[in-house]
């Protein structure tokens, strides 16, 4: 289904659309990140939020390390736009260290885990869940830059072919 060099161009792209994200939303005022949008999510920084929390939730099945310490609700209100300004480079970069560290075995096989949103027990393969967090990174992703365009902020291009060789640092 999958290889690590799928991933790896994913994590690349994870970090450059998020730092373009965020750069563009960095230049609205509090209030325009707030105003509700009628996205899923609400908000521009709900969205991103959001986003967060679920690439915490994800990255710690895949590595093993820490989840987020608090349920998707509750993350609206941590997440405020300083946090989420200093935890996403710090998220894009533990992606990246696990998407550069995985071998193609280890794609392989299931992952099981406990949802809390449907209160079971899952076991997927474990291919369709990295596509799972990519593919949810990018559909949340469409909704900011749609937002922020709205708004009259300009994030970069999204297309794939056009991803810089090294993604801008965070400055």
């Amino acid at each position: 289904m999958i290889d690590r060099e799928y991933v790896r161009l994913m994590a690349r792209y994870n970090a450059w659309q998020n730092h373009s994200l965020y750069y563009a939303a960095a230049g609205l005022d509090a209030e325009a990140r707030e105003a509700d949008r009628g996205a899923f999510w609400g908000s521009i920084r709900k969205t991103l939020a959001h986003l967060a929390w679920g690439d915490q939730i994800w990255i710690a099945r895949f590595d093993g390390g820490d989840g987020p310490a608090m349920g998707a609700m509750e993350a609206f209100e941590a997440y405020d736009w300083e946090t989420l300004w200093s935890l996403r480079p710090e998220l894009d970069a533990r992606i990246a260290g696990w998407a550069w560290s995985v071998a193609d075995d280890d794609l392989k096989g299931d992952l099981t885990w406990h949802s809390g949103f449907l209160g079971a027990d899952l076991t997927r393969p474990k291919a369709l869940c990295v596509v799972q967090l990519f593919n949810h990174e990018t559909h949340h992703r469409g909704q900011v830059h749609a937002m922020l365009t709205a708004a009259g902020a300009r994030p970069d291009d999204t297309d794939v072919p056009f991803m810089p060789d090294e993604v801008p640092e965070w400055r």
